[in-house]
């Protein structure tokens, strides 16, 4: 093996470790070899999408295009960084078209496929995305991903039957897949089968911890700072609720709060909460707050933010739906129920 392959191997196997220090160094390395070389741009792009740096990885997995405007699995990966952390689903809706008509095999159709779904479901346009999943090839499939990416791709458009065999079959794959358990819980809390749901979304759950925060994310206490700037930039009718609260962050919701329904990827909780009943033996709550604590679910925020960028973005649009439900419907649905009496 030549020296410039020894460092494309040895980069992605560091990505396997989860080493993004060291395969950035390798793909370096491999570039100082052959500055021309698509490969180690593209492994690059990929270290970069790992540390949460979606510009540099575009820019990387485009230098890769540039020298090769064949290189689907380049064209794949950006993507995949187009929609997530980016949000920019028209590029990566291009680079899907781009990768589909490059595509050879069914398993590159279905990457491509995939990916064009994920972009159009981010676009909110679901009529769309249900017809590219009608395009993708029948089960069974070579890559046992594939079996739980199209298996959610029928969940989220409403083929629920579709869905449930491919995911129960994609768990039975892979017993540690994190994605297929808590899909499973979904579709189990939807056919009524709260023990089963309940189970399922614990095993989601303990799988994500063993997972880990990813390498770009704050500490606990920087989680926390965020999450003190993201109340303070709530419109003042909802930060008034929680304003006073106090903040504590923790990986994800406690096994006991899931066994009791809450959803183990939450992003947040309003505890502490005044109510009626509370109102009835006091003057108002007992400090005095609306909310008296916020829990921030840490390692549920950096997955779907994506990088440190997008953390106060995602707690501040996660405060914003748990205080509307939370305190303004509630007051809503009350004084219409008065209004009626």
């Amino acid at each position: 093996m030549d020296q410039f392959s020894a460092h494309l191997d040895r980069g992605w196997e560091l990505v396997q470790r989860g080493d993004t220090r060291g395969a950035e160094a390798s793909a370096r390395r491999a570039l100082e070899l052959d500055p021309n070389s698509p490969e180690a741009h593209n492994l690059l792009g990929f270290v970069a999408a790992m540390e949460g740096e979606g510009e540099e990885a575009i820019e990387a997995y485009r230098q890769a295009i540039a020298l090769d405007d064949t290189y689907l699995e380049a064209m794949l990966n950006a993507a995949e960084v187009y929609i997530h952390p980016m949000g920019e689903y028209d590029q990566a809706i291009d680079m899907c078209d781009q990768a589909l008509e490059l595509a050879e095999v069914d398993e590159e159709v279905i990457d491509a496929l995939l990916l064009k779904f994920d972009a159009l479901l981010g676009k909110g346009d679901l009529d769309e995305a249900s017809r590219v999943v009608a395009r993708i090839p029948e089960s069974p499939y070579d890559n046992p991903n594939h079996t739980f990416l199209v298996g959610r791709a029928n969940y989220e458009v409403g083929q629920v039957d579709k869905a449930a065999a491919l995911i129960e079959e994609a768990v039975k794959k892979d017993l540690r897949h994190a994605e297929a358990h808590y899909y499973l819980g979904l579709i189990r809390d939807e056919r009524g089968d709260m023990r089963g749901a309940t189970q399922a979304f614990l095993r989601s759950r303990e799988l994500d911890v063993e997972l880990g925060m990813p390498p770009w994310a704050p500490s606990r206490e920087g989680m926390a700072q965020i999450a003190q700037r993201a109340i303070g930039v709530l419109n003042p009718v909802l930060r008034r609720y929680v304003e006073e609260a106090e903040v504590y962050v923790s990986d994800v919701p406690g096994m006991e709060l899931v066994a009791e329904g809450v959803d183990p990827r939450a992003l947040v909780l309003l505890d502490g909460i005044a109510s009626e009943e509370r109102e009835r033996g006091h003057r108002g709550p007992v400090d005095n707050r609306p909310c008296a604590r916020v829990f921030v679910y840490a390692l549920n925020v950096a997955r779907l933010a994506g990088n440190v960028d997008g953390i106060e973005r995602e707690i501040t649009l996660a405060l914003e739906r748990e205080i509307t439900a939370t305190f303004l419907e509630a007051e809503q649905a009350e004084r219409s129920e008065k209004e009626l009496n």
